[in-house]
Order: structure tokens, then sequence, then C-alpha cells
């Protein structure tokens, strides 16, 4: 089971416009900092499934058939723009899962194109999609948002973005059973405000010091955490790295870079 992310940033991306800052200045002159959408590719046997659409150029880096459906994990724009146009192809059907939204983004379910959205996942219900086993888990946002655990040859992935902290029934689900791997939502350095929508660097370190984990990857990267690691990142615990786009995971190390 291999997981690749595909961006690792948050909204803003990176480098963020008209930002002058030493990471944005960095990603400029440097590709291998820029972050895009948050967004990641799970390969299985013979499943490939993308974890959310935020990515605007799909139709380019998927060819038809090239991909089994795509799981959402919420309807924000830059986690679901990339639907906007991929629904106009023609002569095939790509299943879209992800959380119950009745509003979704923008005016995709009355328009749906080549997209089935008929099909809507239920937390902790687990669903078994080309032989991996597909667990979804309510996180804190301010629109409804699964992470979801990965189970499939022998280890357990888990996916968790956008969110700050927990709930009780997601931690205690997670806390079950050891995970190979962790990717947690972490825009933003350590704050002393709390945060409202998305980790702080504290609030992900609470988290995962939280959970049986193995490996821990950060992503959902703001421009100012960027900033903050480029002088700090001495600071990160043991088993806790920074997710970079192309970054290729299968729990126990990476296997190559994009």
């Amino acid at each position: 089971m291999l997981l690749t992310l595909l961006g690792t940033g948050n909204a803003r991306q990176v480098p963020v416009y008209n930002c002058e800052c030493i990471a944005c200045e960095r990603a400029r002159r440097d590709a291998r900092h820029r972050r895009g959408p948050c967004s990641a590719l799970l390969e299985f046997g013979g499943g490939r499934w993308l974890i959310d659409a935020g990515l605007t150029d799909l139709a380019e880096r998927f060819p038809p058939g090239s991909l089994s459906g795509v799981l959402q994990t919420h309807y924000h724009a830059d986690h679901a723009q990339g639907l906007l146009h991929l629904r106009w192809g023609e002569n095939m059907s790509i299943p879209v899962l992800g959380p119950p939204d009745p509003e979704g983004l923008a005016d995709l379910y009355r328009h749906p194109g080549i997209l089935d959205f008929s099909r809507t996942l239920t937390a902790f219900e687990p669903t078994v999609l080309d032989g991996c086993t597909v667990t979804p888990v309510p996180l804190f946002h301010s629109k409804p948002t699964f992470g979801y655990v990965f189970q499939a040859e022998g280890k357990r992935f888990a996916y968790l973005t956008d969110t700050v902290g927990l709930p009780d029934d997601t931690a205690a689900y997670l806390q079950r059973d050891p995970l190979d791997l962790l990717v947690l939502d972490c825009s933003s350095p350590p704050s002393p405000t709390p945060p409202r929508n998305h980790n702080d660097l504290t609030r992900a370190l609470e988290t995962i010091r939280s959970l049986p984990v193995r490996r821990s990857v950060l992503t959902h990267i703001g421009h100012k955490m960027d900033a903050w690691l480029m002088e700090e990142a001495s600071a990160l615990p043991e088993g806790v790295e920074v997710a970079y786009d192309g970054m290729v995971l299968r729990g126990a190390g990476v296997l190559r870079q994009g």
C-alpha cells in the first residue's frame, strides 16, 4: 500500500501570492519547496484512489481509466475544485465518495457530469474498495469532514486533514490498534492563540502523542509553518517529519521521491 502526497499546502499554498516571507521567497527560487492543494493518491493491489480533488489539472495528471475513484475528506474549494473541470468528461463514470454534505461545492451535485455522487459514507462504517478496507472517521472542521483509515496488505494508515484536534469517538477508534502511518494536518507553527479550524504544531503533537503511531507526517502546511521550520526544524520530535509535494510513503519510510 503506497500513499503519494500530491499536494501538501493549505488553502493559500506556498508561495503565497505577493508574500515576501523567507518561505515564499525560497519556494519561488526552488520548486521543491512549493506546496499545492492538499491531496494524495492511495495505491494498493489494483486500486488507485485520489484523496481530495483540489488540484486543478486532474485531467492532465490522470488519463481516463487510471483512477478507481475519488475520496473526498470534505467539500471546501481547495479540496474539491478540480472536480469542476473533471466532471465535463465523456463516456465514463468516476465514483466520488465522501461525507454527507448536502451543500457540496458550487453546482457539482446539480451538474455532476461523469462524477457519481450517489454513494455517501457513514462515520465508523468500513467499506471495502478494491480490497482495501476504508473507515471514515469524523474530524473537527467548519464543514462536514472525514478523515480516513486505510487497511490493506498488512498496513494501517490514517489520513486526517482538515482538523483541529480530534473528536473523542475518533480518538478512541484510532487508539484501538497501532497505526503504521499517520498523515496529519499541521497548518501553522505553535501559537499562543488556540487554533480554530486547523492544527498548529502544538495541537498536532498532542494528537500524535495520544495515538499508537509508528510514523507521523505533517501536511496541510502553511507558509508561516514553513518559515518557522526553516529556523526551528530541530524542534520536531523523533518520528515526526514534514511532508513535501511528491512524497511517497509506505509506512516504514520514504519509498521514492517525486
